[in-house]
């Protein structure tokens, strides 16, 4: 959320910042405005009322003393006493829907962002690795998969619909080794503390990383009486873990890490990326999230973002870099980092990690505060978090860049370890 007073005081830098992200203006800046100006009256009216209350009531007092007839005094003042609370009410009722406004307005971006439209506006900042280059036409992951026995749509269809899929056997085990993989390397090389969090969280814990009240349609939601969700990302209890604390600033940067499933209906997705693993609605993650100072943050995005990276590379896996846009940026961040895997199949790269920091953002929705070595006035965390990676993305990776003409997959050394020694998945 963004700080009123911030967008108060600078109204028209808002309105130029958030319009490089295509921000439909009359649908959140207009009405904040609107609202904000009939609370400034509606409280000048309500100190002015208040004011005069006190007046009135050092008359009576003084009336009183003097032994005077104060009857009409005090039923003026019981009268603009009720005055005053149904004032306060409308005051209240304003600052709920001028907080509920601020909720749908999305950040601003950084100064360092380049302004676009859309992904064909993002920058490429780096690349890493060569594309193998096949002596024979390479299949996409899903083929590969079916025909290893170790990817099987049809069955997760049959129980529980499209967009869901089921590893088995050597496929399942490569999950697991990846999952393991980047935890390990996370802690042990990135100085990450491992976290098993709930799979479910409530409505405040989305509501403070920003999935709530504006994408409620991209969640899956518990039945019954359970004000619950589903996670679309380890992000969201990651991030809710210092809810309402206020951190000692001599901790930070505080580095969190979990491996969680992941649930997302895609809404409005429907049509894209329907083959394969691309888009699922449910699949795995290792998901990476900082806590640091506003003078840390964007050195931290770039050691997180550099944290992904490194994982890919121990894979042996190409990739490249991408600064977004401000028209390609997800609603939280101030700036992103899109990672972006090669596909031999597809001949081209896709995404597997975003890494965005969301500055205040995210922090001053959950009340995540810190104070200077742990004494002074509090002040808003930097919140950070991108994948470390998705994990089905990085499977279907493997797969295709590793594939060999036999219909086998080798295994990449970082991973045998994980594998039991395995070097080659082939068809049993």
């Amino acid at each position: 959320m963004l700080d009123p007073a911030y967008v108060r005081e600078h109204f028209d830098e808002v309105a130029t910042r958030l319009d490089s992200r295509g921000v439909d203006q009359s649908s959140v800046l207009a009405p904040f405005k609107k609202l904000d100006q009939q609370r400034r009256e509606q409280i000048q009216i309500v100190e002015t009322a208040k004011r005069e209350q006190n007046e009135a009531s050092a008359s009576v007092a003084v009336g009183k003393k003097q032994g005077a007839d104060v009857s009409e005094l005090i039923a003026a003042n019981k009268v603009r006493g009720g005055q005053i609370r149904e004032l306060e009410v409308a005051v209240a009722d304003i600052e709920l829907k001028l907080s509920e406004t601020l909720l749908r307005i999305p950040n601003l971006p950084h100064a360092s962002v380049p302004v676009g439209k859309s992904a064909d506006d993002n920058v490429e900042v780096r690349t890493w690795g060569t594309a193998r280059a096949f002596d024979f036409t390479p299949k996409p992951h899903w083929e590969l998969g079916e025909a290893l026995g170790i990817l099987d749509f049809e069955r997760a269809t049959r129980m529980a619909g499209a967009r869901f899929s089921v590893l088995m056997g050597a496929g399942a085990k490569l999950e697991r080794a990846l999952i393991n993989f980047m935890l390990d390397l996370h802690t042990s090389q990135h100085g990450y503390t491992e976290v098993v969090p709930p799979f479910l969280v409530n409505r405040a814990a989305l509501t403070g990383t920003g999935n709530l009240p504006k994408f409620e349609q991209d969640l899956f939601k518990i039945a019954g009486e359970w004000d619950l969700f589903l996670i679309p990302t380890a992000e969201v209890p990651l991030t809710n873990l210092h809810r309402e604390e206020i951190l000692d600033g001599r901790t930070l940067p505080i580095k969190y890490t979990a491996y969680t499933p992941c649930f997302r209906s895609e809404a409005g997705s429907y049509g894209s990326d329907v083959r394969g693993l691309i888009r699922q609605h449910q699949f795995d993650k290792v998901e990476l999230v900082k806590f640091t100072t506003p003078e840390q943050s964007h050195d931290e995005l770039e050691a997180l973002t550099r944290n992904a990276e490194t994982v890919l590379e121990k894979l042996g896996l190409p990739y490249r870099r991408m600064l977004l846009c401000t028209g390609d940026m997800g609603f939280g961040s101030a700036k992103t980092f899109d990672i972006e895997v090669w596909l031999p199949s597809q001949n081209t790269f896709r995404e597997i990690s975003s890494c965005s920091n969301t500055e205040a953002f995210q922090a001053r929705r959950a009340n995540i505060k810190y104070r200077i070595d742990g004494a002074g006035k509090p002040q808003h965390v930097h919140t950070l978090n991108g994948s470390g990676l998705a994990v089905g993305r990085t499977l279907i990776a493997i797969l295709e860049n590793y594939q060999q003409a036999d219909g086998s997959v080798v295994i990449p050394e970082a991973l045998r370890p994980f594998m039991g020694g395995r070097e080659r998945i082939s068809k049993t």
